[in-house]
């Protein structure tokens, strides 16, 4: 009897686990390029972040242009800086990243706001129970010159240094070793 009970009980979770809906990503209307913010320059970004549903298991890629709040089932993402290093360059995006939690019957919570870098997810993560939230890259409408990032919008700060940028810590150079007789 007790396997019985245990049997059913296993079994009305994995039912109920495999009824619960993906998170919705709005709004309705399929987000791109266009609907960006354009920066000073006139050049439209957008950030393409991974949503992942804990309880669920699903990652879902979340289309975000700059400017636009998205949302990813509780969350709004709302990005306000994205930037992909030109490809002669050691691979890095970095994202600045405003995440709020829309509970119905009580006002947004913001859980997360600042840098988020492709390179190392873990560095700046959002803390919550039932999402992980990431940045995979950055797609603009042209590319820009090697030469320079474009301009930070006004009141966001600048990006602490990424662990991929820092350079390796110096050592001093050993001598080498005398060569050993063959016996």
């Amino acid at each position: 009897m007790r396997y019985t009970i245990i049997a059913g009980l296993f079994l009305g979770y994995a039912l109920t686990a495999q009824a619960a809906p993906a998170p919705t990503v709005l709004p309705p209307k399929a987000v791109g390029l266009a609907d960006a913010v354009p920066d000073a320059h006139g050049v439209k970004r957008m950030a393409v972040l991974r949503g992942l549903d804990k309880l669920t298991g699903r990652a879902i890629d979340v289309n975000a242009p700059v400017g636009v709040p998205v949302r990813f089932g509780t969350l709004t993402l709302t990005v306000r800086y994205c930037y992909t290093v030109p490809p002669e360059e050691p691979p890095e995006t970095t994202a600045f990243l405003q995440i709020d939690e829309n509970i119905q019957g009580q006002p947004p919570k913001r859980m997360f706001s600042g840098w988020m870098f492709a390179s190392t997810p873990a560095l700046n993560a959002l803390e919550h129970p039932t999402y992980d939230v990431w940045v995979i890259t950055c797609k603009t409408e042209e590319p820009l010159p090697a030469a320079a990032p474009p301009p930070l919008p006004p009141g966001i700060p600048a990006p602490p240094a990424s662990p991929a940028a820092r350079p390796a810590p110096a050592t001093a150079p050993t001598a080498a070793a005398p060569a050993r007789p063959k016996p």
